[in-house]
């Protein structure tokens, strides 16, 4: 497989107030593991800015303005108890969205088969006027609608498997049928959202787990709800709200997924679009604030989708993540 990676110095400069999870080590950690022997053949890119004409197609120009008014010129700027911007934040935000574009003009021209975009803050609680949850921009909605616009692709899926529900993704797609969005999150968690009868335009899937789940009800889940849903939608492509959150060493949740379960699910989503959509896979980073289990999860995620199949993956990946 051909894999993207796409990254910026600029997800180093979103500075969060100390002791806040979404922090800079985070990125930090996810580097560290990619610069190992293991993604030599990785090919890397630097993410351009978000255009605004893109932001706009998923978010309020209020949205948008807004945080261009309030970015701080020092210090901290609370937009509430949670979600914080600092001088770096907005051009960090613009280059996870930029990284979500570019990643969908790659797979959709050929030059890879799919890519993983490792930026910071993440984006799938930012609703289309609201930031919230560590998100200012909601970058897969924001490539969902692109990819339309720039591809005249029909039909596009976002798939979330961050322990966290994005309510920002399920509001923004809410009343399209062409846009799909398959949740699994642990509830009752924030934002609250989530529930299995919440099916927007018979477009949004949610599959809930409880406190404790672990591998057997994540698959099943997948399985048996978003899978069978996403075959039966057909997408001309396939984007992944990669949050690695429901790792069971994270602070933020109570889910017991491993790294191999995200190697699963990453398998499983890359089968799908085989099948619809030539294998065009766009991944997009959002949670996971144990740095641990944060790196060994990007590290088989991104091996997953370089190597296409399970028996390639190296689960050793040396001792990178151990040294976190």
């Amino acid at each position: 497989m051909t894999t993207l990676l796409f990254t910026h110095p600029a997800a180093l400069r979103h500075v969060t107030p100390d002791g806040h999870p979404e922090r800079v080590d985070r990125i930090k950690a996810v580097n560290q593991i990619l610069a190992s022997e293991h993604f030599r053949d990785l090919e890397r890119r630097e993410a351009p800015l978000g255009r605004d004409e893109d932001i706009l197609r998923a978010h309020a120009y209020e949205h948008l303005e807004r945080l261009r008014a309030i970015s701080p010129a020092e210090g901290f700027e609370y937009l509430d108890a949670d979600t914080v911007m600092s001088p770096g934040t907005l051009e960090a935000a613009l280059r996870g969205v930029g990284a979500a574009t570019a990643a969908v003009d790659a797979v959709f021209r050929g030059e890879a088969d799919n890519a993983f975009c490792a930026l910071r803050p993440p984006g799938h609680h930012a609703e289309s006027r609201r930031a919230m949850g560590f998100c200012f921009f909601n970058h897969v909605a924001v490539a969902a609608h692109y990819a339309r616009y720039r591809y005249d692709a029909e039909r596009v899926a976002v798939i979330d498997f961050d322990v966290h529900h994005g309510n920002g993704t399920q509001e923004i797609f809410w009343s399209d049928p062409d846009l799909f969005y398959g949740s699994t999150h642990q509830m009752p968690l924030y934002p609250g959202s989530g529930d299995v009868q919440e099916t927007g335009a018979g477009n949004i899937f949610n599959a809930p787990l409880r406190a404790g789940d672990g591998s057997e009800q994540f698959r099943e889940a997948m399985g048996t709800v978003i899978l069978p849903a996403l075959d039966a939608f057909g997408p001309d492509l396939v984007i992944i709200s990669a949050g690695f959150d429901a790792h069971h060493r994270d602070p933020l949740g109570s889910l017991q997924l491993t790294e191999e379960d995200f190697a699963w699910v990453t398998l499983q989503l890359m089968e799908a679009a085989e099948i619809h959509c030539g294998g065009r896979v766009v991944s997009v980073l959002e949670g996971g604030y144990d740095l641990q289990g944060l790196s060994a999860s990007v590290g088989i995620h991104v091996q997953a989708l370089m190597r296409g199949n399970a028996d390639s993956i190296d689960d050793t990946l040396d001792d990178e993540e151990e040294e976190l």
